[in-house]
């Protein structure tokens, strides 16, 4: 089976030259179809600047990134865009839900810039809601929601489109356990339902939820071992 993630000695390097800081220092990774994987590491190990080249968010300096078999490590900011909006779903730490719109107005808006009409965007994106259990919550706004509640509409937003990635970044940071708890409990069963979830944490207990828990240090895969 070909990898839905294949990523070949990877090299990102800020301020090349004397004072050059390598982010990523020859990564070579591959993940598969519906798998659940954390990539763990402490501040300044590069787990950020990783989760930015999984998620076509910036550009290596050298080194191949294929995604569900095409090498996007060589495409343009327009390419990089397309390829962002149809094969991944994105979870931020930060929720980052627009303020002036409903919970179903956040969930629609990546739907309206992948041309789906509004029936079908309102009908795939109550799907998505009452998934992650926001059926009763629609019409409101994110200031009317718990930080739990506005997690799982990120969530829905992500999913809402199925696409066959879900990268989330942290995506307990800002929670109580309770929440925290709900959140893990949604991203098992989206992976019990095949879709592949990769988890950026520097949290040791988020991570061990993960059936694959990827370490990153000083720029470098560290360790690369299954949960029990």
């Amino acid at each position: 089976m070909q990898p839905l993630i294949r990523i070949e000695n990877m090299n990102k390097v800020y301020n090349p030259g004397e004072n050059e800081v390598r982010a990523l220092d020859g990564v070579s990774l591959q993940i598969m179809q519906g798998e659940f994987a954390a990539i763990i590491g402490h501040s300044g190990s590069g787990k950020s600047t990783l989760m930015n080249m999984i998620g076509c968010l910036d550009a290596p300096t050298s080194g191949k990134y294929f995604l569900n078999g095409r090498d996007v490590s060589g495409m343009n900011d327009r390419e990089l865009s397309i390829v962002r909006n149809e094969e991944i779903g994105f979870i931020f730490q930060g929720f980052n839900l627009i303020a002036n719109l409903d919970a179903i107005g956040n969930v629609e808006l990546p739907l309206i810039y992948r041309g789906i009409d509004r029936r079908n965007r309102r009908e795939v994106s109550k799907e998505a809601l009452r998934l992650v259990g926001l059926q009763g919550r629609m019409k409101h706004r994110p200031a009317e929601m718990s930080g739990g509640q506005q997690q799982r509409v990120a969530v829905a937003r992500a999913i809402a489109a199925k696409p066959p990635i879900i990268l989330a970044d942290e995506p307990t940071g800002n929670l109580d356990s309770h929440s925290t708890e709900e959140i893990m409990n949604i991203l098992k069963e989206l992976h019990r339902n095949g879709r592949t979830i990769i988890v950026i944490t520097h949290d040791a207990d988020i991570a061990s939820q993960a059936k694959r828990v990827i370490k990153i240090k000083d720029g470098r895969i560290e360790a690369d071992s299954l949960n029990s």
